[in-house]
């Protein structure tokens, strides 16, 4: 069964359990626009001020008109030259950052992070806190890169075909992250806490604007500075326990990630819920369109066996 709560509700519920006193209550007016599809080359530079008493060097502010502000070098054993489809395949298939699962399916071991095509043509890393509007991106699976964060599942979907793969259907999602015996968890049955990175409090954005107030806005709620908060979003594979049969890491917390659903879908969980909408693997949210984006928003790859 999946649940349609959306993330306005969700927080609503989460931000009570947060113990906010009554007169920050989240505005449900301000909440609903979240759900609203903008121009994605429209948030970069739509970037909210933040209150005097939070610094302001912790965010990437990228201006229209200076895209390659968000392209950072790409480390010298990971060529920008190198092409997916370059990748020796493992055994079983499929390449080294992919894991073969139930003999059918290769899955990325770790949630994507982006590179991006350059002004002279090259291909750079992007910043995984600031969504790339319409710049041609690939997928990119790494253990220890931070994972990209505020992308639509369109431009998921892109990403992964740009690297010669394509976004997970639920099937093999689910698969994935359930394994052979079909569990609730990656680890198992029974619920670990902080496991896998989820159940963090207080809730990112209520912490970073200091209030519940009208913050829960596609504006703010995809303002680069969130997950950069301490002890937010991690490193993919840093949550060590956190780990399927298959080996593939962060398929719950971390990210909410999107499957191959074009009137959107999500799954998983993220860093401070994967319980509210399903336990676990079984954690689906559907209230949102394909063009939705935050700051919870990521994604990693599937392809077929070669």
């Amino acid at each position: 069964m999946t649940h349609r709560v959306g993330l306005g509700i969700l927080l609503l519920v989460f931000v009570a359990g947060c113990g906010v006193a009554p007169d920050d209550a989240v505005d449900l007016d301000d909440a609903s626009s979240e759900d609203a599809a903008p121009d994605a080359d429209a948030a970069p530079d739509a970037l909210v001020d933040v209150p005097h008493d939070r610094p302001t060097d912790a965010l990437v502010d990228v201006p229209r008109d200076r895209p390659s502000d968000a392209l950072v070098d790409v480390p010298r054993d990971r060529p920008s030259d190198a092409s997916a489809d370059r990748a020796v395949p493992s055994d079983g298939g499929c390449p080294p950052e992919m894991a073969l699962v139930q003999g059918r399916v290769c899955v990325d071991r770790w949630e994507a992070h982006l590179e991006a095509r350059d002004m002279d043509g090259g291909v750079s890393a992007w910043s995984p806190y600031t969504n790339p509007g319409s710049r041609w991106v690939r997928a990119v699976s790494t253990e220890g890169e931070v994972p990209q964060g505020y992308i639509t599942g369109a431009q998921s979907r892109d990403a992964c075909r740009n690297a010669g793969k394509r976004l997970c259907a639920l099937p093999d999602w689910l698969a994935a992250c359930r394994g052979p015996t079909s569990q609730i968890y990656p680890y198992g049955n029974t619920y670990v806490r902080r496991r896998c990175n989820e159940g963090r409090t207080p809730h990112p954005v209520v912490q970073f604007y200091g209030t519940s107030t009208g913050v829960f806005t596609f504006e703010r709620m995809n303002n680069p500075g969130i997950n950069q908060q301490p002890d937010s979003l991690a490193r993919a594979g840093a949550f060590t326990g956190c780990v399927s049969p298959d080996g593939l890491a962060d398929m719950v917390g971390n990210l909410h990630e999107w499957i191959d659903d074009p009137a959107g879908t999500f799954k998983g969980g993220f860093y401070a819920d994967a319980e509210i909408n399903g336990r676990g693997c079984l954690y689906t949210t559907t209230a949102h369109g394909f063009d939705y984006r935050d700051y919870s928003t990521g994604f990693r790859c599937c392809a077929d066996p070669r």
